[in-house]
């Protein structure tokens, strides 16, 4: 069983490719199912701690970010999250 210095080798053990995008084609083309039997548990913690802090926002002007971030097929907090990003990086440079 690999442990974690094993980590490369690990992620690629069933699949033999070295790059995540070869791991994605592999399983885009194979199920769990026909390699079940190459599997073993494994343990690990998961943070499910973030911090979020909420602003209050026009509801007119939070609609035109909800539609522009649909046509954008990304989420409104994932929008403005990259809009405030793009602002502050300016502003510090």
């Amino acid at each position: 069983m690999p442990n974690e210095d094993d980590i490369a080798i690990t992620r690629s053990s069933i699949s033999n490719t070295t790059s995540y995008e070869e791991i994605g084609e592999f399983w885009d083309n194979h199920g769990l199912d026909e390699y079940w039997e190459e599997t073993y548990p494994v343990e690990f913690k998961v943070n499910l701690h973030s911090t979020v802090t909420y602003y209050g926002i026009d509801e007119t002007l939070s609609e035109q970010i909800r539609t522009l971030a649909q046509r954008r097929g990304i989420s409104p907090t994932k929008l403005l999250t990259l809009w405030v990003q793009e602002k502050l990086h300016e502003e510090m440079a």
